[in-house]
């Protein structure tokens, strides 16, 4: 690996975290003076303040990445900084991807090592495959061998990130467990191994609300340290991150809209928060929650939809009709339980709102 950060690249729709936030990496890593494990390109404290967010001695501002309890990233990081390796678990969009990818970045300098599980992952994804033409060639050799990410990043000492760990079929999750405990992977065709260098660990995600979903064995779990991450604790916690994060996306996306006030933000929150929690700001009403998860990761793309439609075919600014109709699709996932659920809130909630008039009448116009 190299001592500096990837560049930006030009003309990209989304940029690896190492590379959008360079400078804030580069900043932290001349200002951090504290021991860091082997391998490491920062400090575990350095590591959480390039997460959390703060200030550095000389005045340069650090953005915060995660929006959370702090104390539940200083044990993600310090997990790291030990040989267990580190399972990010929670509902779909509390930001577990999110913070992985922040967390490889600032420690390994570079977040792109990723094995995407998903129902038909092959075991090859987390151990070695071939390269064919080579293999009928030469026969069994280094060179006609293709490493996984993980084989990567065992041979530079760097954090691998397994995504969806339990979309992964349960015999192929388990090709893990040797390389958890051992540090190890067996090469059989070569009658050799891959020892991993100091540095090396895993970061998986996963969620237990996906059908489908193949739980952990025993044995593969008592080798992951588990952190759950929560839903945003307050209302006015999740509209921040909500609007930093529609801010950030409306810039990259160029939409030439209003992404100052996003007045809109609070109410789509308020109505997710109200549906998840089966009750009313006021606690005064309780309603039916729906079969869909409305986290905060769905409050954004409402949003950010209701930017597109307000930035084209709107005059720039986020208005009710903008976010009613991602309002109704991130809630209303089954057409027949989900509807009825919706159409119930929307007349013995939001119709007795005066001040909610506007999205009332939006999301009615939408049947």
């Amino acid at each position: 690996m190299t001592d500096t950060a990837p560049p930006v690249t030009e003309h990209v729709l989304r940029a690896h975290a190492e590379q959008q936030y360079a400078a804030e990496l580069a900043a932290i890593a001349a200002a951090d003076d504290r021991p860091r494990p082997p391998s490491w390109r920062l400090s575990p404290w350095a590591v959480s303040l390039y997460v959390l967010g703060g200030r550095l001695p000389d005045g340069t501002v650090i953005e915060p990445k995660y929006v959370g309890s702090r104390r539940l990233v200083e044990i993600a990081v310090a997990t790291l900084a030990t040989d267990r390796a580190l399972l990010l678990l929670g509902v779909p969009g509390t930001a577990k991807t999110w913070l992985g990818e922040h967390l490889a970045a600032a420690i390994s300098g570079s977040s792109t090592l990723v094995v995407q599980g998903t129902a038909g992952t092959a075991e090859e994804s987390l151990r070695y495959g071939w390269n064919y033409a080579r293999l009928l060639a030469d026969g069994p050799t280094r060179d006609a061998l293709v490493p996984s990410p993980v084989m990567r990043a065992m041979e530079t000492g760097a954090i691998v990130r397994v995504e969806e760990l339990t979309r992964i079929p349960a015999d192929v999750q388990d090709a893990l467990i040797t390389i958890l405990s051992e540090k190890s992977l067996a090469v059989p065709e070569l009658d050799d191994e891959v020892q991993a260098k100091p540095g090396f660990n895993v970061i998986a995600t996963a969620n237990n609300r996906d059908k489908g979903v193949n739980e952990l064995s025993s044995a593969l779990r008592r080798r992951f340290n588990t952190v759950v991450l929560p839903l945003p604790d307050s209302l006015e916690e999740e509209v921040d991150i909500v609007r930093t994060r529609v801010t950030a996306l409306g810039k990259s996306l160029s939409l030439p809209a209003d992404l100052e006030s996003l007045s809109e933000v609070h109410r789509v929150v308020q109505v997710f928060r109200e549906l998840r929690s089966g009750v009313t700001a006021d606690r005064r009403t309780t309603v039916k929650s729906p079969t869909a998860t409305l986290s905060t990761a769905e409050a954004i793309s409402v949003m950010t939809n209701g930017v597109a439609l307000a930035a084209h075919f709107g005059d720039g600014t986020v208005r009710a009709a903008d976010v009613a109709a991602g309002l109704v699709g991130a809630i209303v996932k089954d057409p027949v339980q989900d509807r009825l659920v919706w159409q119930e809130y929307l007349e013995t909630v939001v119709r007795d709102r005066r001040e909610w008039d506007d999205l009332y009448q939006a999301c009615r116009e939408l049947g």
